[in-house]
C-alpha cells in the first residue's frame, strides 16, 4: 500500500451531500475478475455525456481539478451499497485523500484499508475549504499527516484529528496484513509455545 506522509497537489469541491456509492462507481463497472479499468467508472454519469464525449460542466473535467488528488465533499459521503470498487476506482484516478464532515461508516473502512486518507472536519470549515477550491487559482494544498495539518497556499493551516492506529498504518503504507505482520515475532513466539504445549498439534 502507497505511504502516505506530506503529500501536495489540487483539491476539487464536491459538496453535494449524500453522494452515494453507486453514483462513484456505478454498477455496470462491478463485472470484472480484477480491479484494472476502474479509473474510467469514477463518477461515470457525471464525468461523460451519453455520447461517451467528456461532461464539460463536471468539476474533474476542468482546469485546474482535472489532476486532483484531493476532493472536499459534501455530508454522508459514501452512502449506500458497500462496494469496495468505488473506494479502488478512487484510488486509480489518483484521489488521495478526501476531506468531509462525515463519511458512511463501511466507506470509511474501504479508504482505510486501501490507503486513501479521510479527513473529518466541521461543516463551517468543510464550507470554507470548499470555497477555497472553487476558487482555482488557491486550489493547491498540501496535507502532511504526520503533523495532521491541511497547509493551505496563503500558509495558514488546519489542523484535523486522526485514530492513531489508522495514522500509522497509513504513514507506513501498511494494510491489515501488513500490520499484523509487523508482530511476526510475538505470533511466531506463541506459535512455538504452543505447539509445544500441545504437541499433539503438530
Amino acid at each position: 500500500m502507497q505511504a502516505f506522509k506530506t503529500v501536495s497537489g489540487v483539491v476539487a469541491p464536491m459538496l453535494a451531500a449524500n453522494v452515494d456509492t453507486d453514483v462513484i462507481m456505478p454498477k455496470q463497472f462491478l463485472k470484472g475478475i480484477d480491479r484494472s479499468g476502474l479509473d474510467k467508472g469514477v463518477f461515470f454519469d457525471l464525468r461523460f455525456l451519453a455520447d461517451g464525449k467528456a461532461n464539460p460542466e463536471f468539476v474533474l473535467n476542468q482546469q485546474p481539478w482535472v489532476d486532483s488528488c484531493f476532493l472536499v465533499v459534501g455530508p454522508n459521503f459514501g452512502c449506500g451499497s458497500s462496494r469496495e470498487h468505488a473506494v479502488w476506482g478512487l484510488k486509480q484516478l489518483g484521489i488521495r485523500a478526501l476531506i468531509g464532515s462525515s463519511f458512511a461508516g463501511i466507506f470509511f473502512d474501504n479508504c482505510q484499508r486501501n490507503g486513501v486518507l479521510l479527513i473529518q472536519l466541521s461543516e463551517a470549515q468543510i464550507q470554507a475549504l470548499g470555497q477555497l477550491a472553487a476558487e482555482g487559482q488557491n486550489a493547491t494544498i498540501s496535507i502532511d499527516l504526520e503533523q495532521q495539518k491541511i497547509l493551505l497556499h496563503d500558509g495558514r493551516s488546519i489542523e484535523f484529528e486522526i485514530d492513531a492506529l489508522r495514522k500509522q498504518s497509513l504513514v507506513l503504507g501498511l494494510d491489515a496484513i501488513g500490520g499484523t505482520l509487523q508482530r511476526s515475532e510475538q505470533i511466531n513466539a506463541f506459535e512455538a509455545r504452543h505447539l509445544q504445549q500441545n504437541p499433539w498439534l503438530a
